[in-house]
């Protein structure tokens, strides 16, 4: 009963207080953070049954963690080495080095306990960075991934500093060392079972649970995945939460995954609140009070020397400064799972009385800043890019290669190569169009440039990166990233730079089109729309529609919304601002198939406009666009037209440019 009071008393507050922090514009995570500091024991005692309240919290971690593993795979694992190999031990010996000099010389603690101040100090808070990045929709974006793949290192590097705590203080001996052999053995067989279940026991497991169609099966089948690799991670040594991950990459290779997390995600984000309400709980209000100072002078330089470290490891890594800043900024605070170590420490005699306190306070407020931190860390990245910096400083040591030479005129520019961007390429090359990408992974860059992809690496919200793709000499431009921040930039800095290029911009969002269309966007494709747009369309055709009707009724439902959610345009009109004026006329572009009517044929032969209501606005052939074509131009097979006439006069229409096996 104790624990039933509790959660009820503590979810009536965390209602209150996160009404209010929405009224005020301020982060969930914080709310609910505030909501622990004031139901807890230093706060207004409302909890009495705190131990119970911390095990559904781990809970929650491993319900985030497993979330995260179910949305990643092991190819993002693969495209995430660098960051974890590499980035990772270089944020921990840095950041463990710097604060244990400072404990040692500064502070006068014994070398052991300076070491141990290090171990906290260099681990960040994964719960707190993978909740604002999900919510912001940046876990895909390179300084999302690029904060993961460090955030992993620092889950998996938490089992050694635990094995050497007894070794800090005096008690360990050359027992560490068997330990460690021991756990590596643990963890090579952990992920040589997790390998195999991924590749054959989990599939055909799933398979025969989904085949019952027993929801509630399903579910439970689910979470004893979950619970058995993080159970199975803990047993060994390992931690809880990177178990949850691993469990989650194994159920990514299936086609349940996407089951899986529409069932799971309510439980996450009940019991995640559980763990940031947790959080709260163990700042020490009255501490606080009394070393004000002290307190937030620690934070700072925990803040600002945490940013610098990690921002330095994803420059060094080869990534731009304004991913740098943007890494930096998520990794600073302390994390949650420093209060694991903390309370082995504790029981080893490493930390203790005001030094204890001092900690807990610092690790909360940093943690509470943490999502203001990350909303200001766009702005502050576009500050730090004005200055006259060093110009590999700005595009990343992965110097950019000039596309190919048959590229850089009236070509198509592709910022981003994710599933948008790789489907448009893929459509360039079957059109005979030329493009270029450019992308901010470098080991996407690396692999695809050895397929001869014209991709290179660069961060497009610096011109001279747009400079090199020949921006001024493109068509088009197509920005298809998930880093809002980053596209409102790139629009900006492209309209600035080619004021005619025809610019399309995707976004996740509604809300972000006006700013886009304000920036100087032509387009601005928001994928909540264009997912309404697919779900009407399936919804049609399983009702039997005709094609012609569902193909005019999307042409209006196109033309009404995006007319409806845009607002004025820049000065000059374009074909797409026609559109709108053609009453009951529609602009459409056809390819002329091998054996139709109209091969062979030249336009007055055939009296398009005439008999069938068609007029042919230009023709594309071998790249070459002819406008308002002369009614003797024989038309070959192959050939693009671009056709001005109603809907149903198209649709008749269509059997002039099909092929007899298309009829």
């Amino acid at each position: 009963m104790a624990i039933l009071f509790d959660l009820l008393i503590v979810y009536l507050l965390a209602v209150a207080v996160i009404f209010v922090c929405h009224r005020l514009g301020i982060p969930p995570v914080v709310g609910f953070i505030l909501t622990g500091v004031l139901a807890g024991p230093q706060g207004w005692g409302l909890i009495k049954a705190a131990h119970e309240v911390e095990i559904l919290a781990e809970i929650g971690v491993i319900l985030l963690l497993f979330t995260i593993g179910i949305e990643f795979s092991f190819a993002n694992l693969l495209q995430l080495r660098r960051s974890v190999l590499v980035g990772g031990p270089l944020q921990v010996l840095l950041t463990g080095f710097f604060f244990f000099f400072l404990s040692w010389k500064m502070a006068g603690l014994k070398v052991g306990e300076a070491v141990f101040v290090g171990f906290l100090m260099a681990l960040s808070s994964t719960a707190i960075v993978l909740k604002v990045l999900q919510s912001r929709a940046e876990v895909e974006t390179p300084h999302g991934n690029t904060a993961l793949g460090i955030l992993i290192f620092q889950d998996i590097i938490i089992v050694p500093m635990m094995l050497f705590i007894p070794f800090l203080a005096g008690v360990g001996g050359n027992e560490v060392g068997r330990r460690f052999l021991l756990l590596f053995l643990e963890a090579a067989v952990i992920v040589a079972a997790v390998i195999v279940g991924a590749k054959y026991v989990v599939p055909q497991v799933l398979y025969q649970i989904a085949r019952t169609r027993d929801r509630e099966i399903f579910l439970l089948a689910v979470l004893v995945l979950c619970f058995l690799v993080a159970w199975g991670t803990a047993a060994a040594g390992l931690s809880l939460a990177l178990g949850a991950f691993l469990a989650g990459l194994v159920l990514s290779e299936t086609e349940y995954s996407h089951q899986a997390l529409g069932n799971i995600l309510p439980f996450r984000d009940v019991f995640s609140s559980i763990f940031f309400i947790s959080i709260g709980m163990l700042l020490n209000v009255e501490f606080l009070l009394h070393h004000p100072v002290s307190i937030v002078c620690s934070g700072a330089l925990v803040l600002a020397v945490k940013a610098l470290i990690a921002g330095g490891a994803a420059v060094l890594l080869g990534y731009p400064l304004r991913t740098g800043i943007l890494v930096g900024l998520a990794l600073c605070q302390v994390g949650e799972f420093s209060f694991v170590l903390a309370k082995a420490g504790v029981a080893q005699g490493l930390l203790s009385g005001d030094h204890y306190q001092l900690f807990l306070d610092v690790s909360v407020l940093t943690m509470a800043l943490t999502p203001f931190i990350m909303a200001g860390a766009p702005r502050l990245a576009e500050l730090a890019l004005r200055l006259p910096l060093p110009a590999r400083w700005q595009v990343g040591s992965f110097l950019p290669v000039a596309p190919p030479e048959a590229a850089v005129r009236d070509h198509l520019i592709i910022v981003g190569f994710g599933v948008t961007g790789r489907n448009l390429a893929r459509a360039a090359r079957m059109g005979g169009i030329p493009y270029v990408v450019i992308e901010m992974n470098p080991e996407t860059v690396r692999t695809e440039r050895r397929k001869g992809e014209p991709i290179y690496y660069g961060d497009a919200t610096n011109p001279e990166i747009l400079e090199v793709a020949h921006l001024r000499a493109a068509r088009i431009v197509v920005v298809a990233i998930n880093d809002p921040a980053a596209t409102r930039r790139i629009t900006e800095q492209v309209r600035q730079l080619h004021p005619t290029v025809y610019l399309l911009v995707r976004t996740r969002y509604l809300l972000e089109m006006p700013v886009l269309y304000e920036l100087g966007a032509d387009e601005v494709i928001p994928e909540e729309f264009e997912t309404s747009v697919e779900i009407f369309t399936r919804v049609l055709r399983k009702y039997l529609l005709p094609r012609d009707e569902i193909e005019r009724f999307i042409q209006e439902v196109r033309a009404e919304g995006y007319r409806m959610l845009r607002t004025p345009s820049p000065e000059g009109a374009t074909l797409a601002d026609l559109r709108p004026h053609l009453k009951d006329m529609e602009i459409t572009t056809v390819r002329l198939a091998e054996g139709a009517p109209l091969a062979g044929k030249t336009l007055a032969q055939m009296e398009l406009r005439k008999k069938y209501g068609l007029t042919v606005l230009a023709v594309r052939r071998n790249g070459e666009m002819v406008f308002n074509p002369d009614p003797d131009l024989e038309l070959v097979a192959g050939d693009l037209l671009i056709i001005l006439g109603a809907p149903e006069k198209i649709a008749k229409g269509g059997f002039l440019f099909r092929g007899a096996e298309s009829k």
